[in-house]
């Protein structure tokens, strides 16, 4: 099986690998394994995200890379902060116009004197995978958390060192790769994908 991932984001195509790699695990002895490229790999530039819901960005990304003879995977992912009505939400990656420490710097301004029992917040993430002759599986996966008033950790990417995780009293930021990825949003959006997968009977 062939897939190719729709993003320019190494941090997301590393999880992504990662996680397939282990939710597949099973299946990819029976099957002849699995290979993973990305869209830049196919030389396919940023593909605009102009969708209001995170399943309408994947599936415009997933879309984008169909007509190749891969399964085309792509994901949209952000972080809903309650306090702020959802936001960043679909704008998660260019809520500032900046970078991961703009966007950080300005959603702790925007949480400025919320309650810290106020400060619920979820990572988001939907997969959308598309099949050569034009068939379709959509699934999300969703964790839930708290936003710190100050970063903490040197792991991880985008709002991890701000999101923290209570079942494991840490941010996404101070856990290692492995513990992020059993319980991360994108995790959990990928198992979702992956149970339904082997039902689609999957061309090769």
């Amino acid at each position: 099986m062939n897939f190719v991932i729709a993003t320019h984001n190494k941090n997301k195509v590393r999880e992504i690998e990662n996680i397939l790699e282990r939710v597949f695990d099973g299946f990819e002895k029976d099957n002849g394994g699995f290979s993973v490229i990305t869209a830049e790999q196919l030389g396919i530039g940023e593909i605009e995200e102009n969708g209001r819901t995170f399943e309408e960005n994947a599936r415009i990304k997933a879309h984008a890379l169909t007509g190749r003879g891969y399964i085309a995977i792509a994901d949209d992912s952000g972080l809903e902060v309650d306090a702020l009505g959802g936001a960043p939400g679909v704008y998660s990656a260019r809520y500032s116009g900046g970078g991961s420490a703009e966007n950080n710097r300005k959603l702790l301004r925007e949480l400025d004197g919320v309650p810290d029992n106020e400060r619920t917040a979820r990572f988001v993430s939907v997969i959308c995978c598309i099949f050569p002759d034009g068939r379709e599986i959509m699934c999300r996966g969703e964790c839930a958390g708290t936003i710190l008033r100050e970063a903490a950790g040197n792991g991880g990417f985008g709002y991890d060192p701000l999101f923290y995780y209570e079942p494991m009293k840490k941010t996404f930021a101070e856990m290692s790769a492995e513990e992020k990825n059993r319980v991360s949003h994108r995790a959990r959006a990928l198992e979702n994908f992956c149970s339904c997968f082997p039902k689609m009977n999957p061309i090769n």
